[in-house]
């Protein structure tokens, strides 16, 4: 399936980016370690291992495994240790009003996860991110139904196991897997496992994770559960 890989299968880390469909955004697994040059892209970045510090703008932001980072283009910065991270370059972004921004996503996990949102919000344009919004999914066990939403989505599976369907295709996934979701395409993706499946997701333009439709345009989500 165009639509899913699994990070073991692609070169240099590199999953989706516009050479693969994907043109709004470069996916990819990094190592981040001493000097980072700055780009022309902006840069959200989720850390899955390792410990170190990230100098930006004169400022120290500890990186630990559930840290979530926004680089904004034109800004050097470096780190001091070494971490592994989920990076997301995102292409032509909007001039965001900060140079970066740090959240805590195990933080958030203690203090918002509840039976009725699944999902904790990482960077977004409340933070200072201005393009994108970067959230964790909790998908529990069972299949939603078939729905879209209007945001282009990168997809990386944190834990568990589930399976993707779209079109009559699917693709099963596990941790490492990745997924790419143009706008309006209609899919689901249901956990089959039997805890929770955890999902790291960045899309454009930025707005909520609950935001969705059936395939006849229906809102999956009345607005005021959104």
């Amino acid at each position: 399936m165009r639509y899913a890989m699994h990070e073991s299968d692609a070169a240099d880390g590199r999953l989706f980016d516009p050479a693969r469909g994907c043109p709004f955004f470069t996916q990819r697994t990094v190592s981040r370690t001493g000097a980072i040059e700055a780009g022309r892209d902006d840069e959200v970045l989720y850390v899955l291992e390792g410990r170190g510090t990230a100098r930006i703008d004169g400022d120290e932001h500890e990186l630990v495994p559930g840290t979530a980072l926004f680089v904004a283009r034109e800004t050097p910065w470096r780190v001091e240790g070494s971490v592994r991270a989920v990076s997301v370059l995102v292409h032509d972004a909007e001039r965001s009003p900060v140079s970066h921004a740090v959240v805590d996503l195990d933080e958030a996990a203690a203090g918002t996860a509840t039976a009725g949102r699944q999902f904790l919000l990482g960077v977004t344009p409340d933070t200072g991110c201005a393009s994108v919004t970067q959230f964790i999914g909790l998908v529990p066990p069972g299949r939603a139904p078939d729905h879209f939403h209007t945001y282009d989505e990168v997809i990386y599976v944190l834990d568990g196991q589930g399976t993707l369907f779209i079109g009559g295709e699917q693709a099963e996934l596990r941790p490492g897997s990745c997924i790419h979701l143009p706008a309006r395409l209609v899919h689901c993706l249901a956990n089959t496992g039997d805890s929770e499946l955890r999902l790291l997701g960045v899309f454009r333009p930025a707005g909520s994770p609950a935001e969705a439709y059936y395939p006849d345009g229906t809102p999956a989500v009345r607005p005021e559960e959104s």
